[in-house]
């Protein structure tokens, strides 16, 4: 993506970035560098202590090597150990695993076990997760690292100098944020992060805000590796906190901030206050964020916010759109081949339509898969996971999995995740454009569409989940009359279900957890309002009877479909 860092703030730095070939390259040319590279609680350290701790942590990962894939796990919240962990996993030759620090359960043990672990990092509070669960790892192959015993074993090793590496050597395992399916653990190279790396985004001056979690592509591609490229300092958090947003840009000076899924609202969210806008931001990326969150962020903190789009496989991306489309995906980097393709004949789609009212008249004939005709070769596959790969790869494309639309203007917008069709009396349509209608209701925050059983025939029902301000709020006559009002919304896309809700439920890294809402369906402790029929001027409020009821027609009409509902 394009930032306002100028050029010759990293021209000091271009011999590394240009003579680099991989992340133990750009390690070692931090050695001798005394400039800042982490603050945090913890304190601060120039990158050459980091280095110094990198060694250590790469003599310390060596000694412990076995036979297999030399795969080791990180399972911590962001910390000066994790990033001393990924500068020492590059010297060392080791493979990080950069494990979801929100899994539980069998889900964790599944990501460790497929992943082939044969070393875990962690601390006490993490290693309590693995307390009863099957994994490959005995007990001498966990190091907690806020253990006096991690300490020693450091201290007892010389820092090691870099082991041979290559461009094309396996650097990280990237878990995808599974909210269209079971996680996949993305294969990154050296080389890859190098180019990474390589980022406008970043000056040596700079300092970006990483409260991302650092098991994310997120945080690594936009904060650290920029960071590590040109020596800048990384402004780290353990964990977002939208109270504390604020604070820290002004405490450490943070000039960029990265953030992902809901981050944006959960800042908006916070108590305004007179000044919000005296900091030293001068960019926040905001991939997936709503346009009027976008627009709001940008008059309350006086700085400006770009979009723009990345696959978690980083083979796909968009450039920020236009300011005349906000909201919008964003238009393809010259000479890529970027195309909105329709998975079953492998056509490309047409340009999407739209009347004088901006209502999307060819949504079914429009909407396809996102496709990279020319990104293959960035793709380097999943780990362990063939099916997957080439699921991903087949006819020699790279198939994003998002569904999307392309104006005449070469703007792309994104329609939803591939499970995000909605069938309803024989019309097909992706549940992102009616999204960006329901969120401009008064008082929503966030709003969420998604298809569920219809109870009657084979076909789905509209449900959205709306987040507001204040749920009692929330008028069922006045947002009958807000839909019916709205020229732009198709006629078979008003809800015919409104779950209301302060709260979301969440996945990791902060995206909504669409799975979990579509499983339950309208079985939920949240207040839900319903049509009985269409047709119906109003809602009324979904009770237990009309649940039950719900329940036995879908037992009756669709027997093996079944719900999940909420506890």
């Amino acid at each position: 993506m394009v930032s306002p860092v100028p050029a010759d703030s990293r021209a000091a730095d271009g011999p590394v970035l240009d003579e680099a070939q991989t992340v133990a390259d750009l390690v070692v040319a931090r050695a001798d560098d005394a400039h800042t590279a982490i603050v945090s609680e913890h304190g601060s350290c120039t990158w050459s202590e980091l280095v110094e701790a990198a060694g250590r942590r790469a003599a310390l990962l060596t000694s412990l090597r076995v036979d297999g894939p030399f795969n080791v796990g990180v399972l911590l919240d962001n910390s000066p150990e994790y990033i001393e962990l990924l500068c020492g996993a590059a010297l060392s030759g080791a493979t990080l695993v950069c494990l979801n620090s929100t899994r539980r359960g069998d889900e964790l043990a599944a990501d460790i076990n497929h992943t082939d672990c044969q070393l875990l990092v962690t601390d006490g509070a993490h290693a309590a997760l693995l307390d009863g669960l099957d994994t490959s790892l005995s007990n001498d192959r966990v190091l907690l690292c806020d253990s006096t015993a991690y300490a020693a074993a450091l201290d007892s090793v010389a820092p090691a100098a870099s082991s041979p590496v290559a461009p094309d050597d396996l650097y990280l395992l990237i878990f995808t944020s599974g909210s269209s399916g079971a996680p996949k653990a993305v294969r990154m190279t050296h080389g890859r992060a190098v180019r990474a790396a390589d980022s406008l985004l970043c000056g040596r001056d700079d300092v970006p805000y990483c409260a991302m979690p650092l098991f994310h592509g997120n945080a690594l591609n936009a904060c650290f590796f920029p960071a590590l490229g040109v020596g800048a300092t990384i402004a780290l958090r353990r964990r977002f906190s939208a109270s504390a947003f604020l604070d820290d840009v002004r405490r450490h000076g943070c000039t960029y901030f990265s953030s992902i899924g809901r981050v944006l609202n959960y800042v908006l969210a916070t108590p305004e206050r007179h000044d919000d806008a005296d900091n030293p931001l001068k960019l926040v990326l905001a991939p997936e964020a709503s346009a009027r969150d976008m627009a709001d962020f940008e008059r309350r903190f006086g700085c400006p916010v770009l979009a723009g789009y990345g696959s978690s496989e980083n083979a796909v991306i968009l450039l920020p759109a236009p300011r005349s489309a906000a909201g919008a995906l964003g238009v393809a980097p010259q000479g890529e081949d970027i195309a909105v393709v329709d998975p079953d004949t492998g056509q490309e789609c047409p340009p999407a339509e739209f009347d004088s009212n901006g209502r999307l008249l060819n949504a079914e004939q429009a909407t396809g898969e996102l496709v990279g005709r020319n990104a293959l070769g960035r793709f380097e596959g999943y780990w362990n996971n063939p099916d997957a790969s080439t699921e991903r790869s087949r006819d020699g494309w790279y198939w994003s999995g998002d569904l999307a639309y392309r104006d005449r203007d070469g703007v792309f917008w994104f329609a939803g995740r591939t499970s995000d069709w909605i069938r309803v009396d024989g019309e097909n349509f992706p549940t992102a454009p009616v999204e960006r209608i329901l969120e401009q209701f008064h008082g929503v925050r966030t709003a969420v569409v998604y298809g569920v059983p219809d109870v009657r025939n084979a076909e789905d029902q509209v449900m959205a989940a709306l987040q507001l301000h204040d749920p009692a709020q929330f008028d069922p006559g006045e947002f009958r009359t807000f839909l019916a009002g709205r020229a732009d919304m198709g006629t078979k896309w008003a809800p015919g279900f409104v779950r209301v809700a302060a709260d979301l439920p969440v996945t990791g890294t902060n995206k909504v957890d669409k799975r979990a809402m579509r499983s339950a369906a309208w079985c939920t402790s949240d207040p839900v309002w319903w049509r009985p029929d269409r047709r119906a001027e109003t809602y009324v409020e979904l009770v237990d009877a009309d649940v039950e009821g719900l329940l036995e027609q879908l037992r009756s009409n669709r027997p093996g479909v079944e719900l999940q509902p909420e506890p």
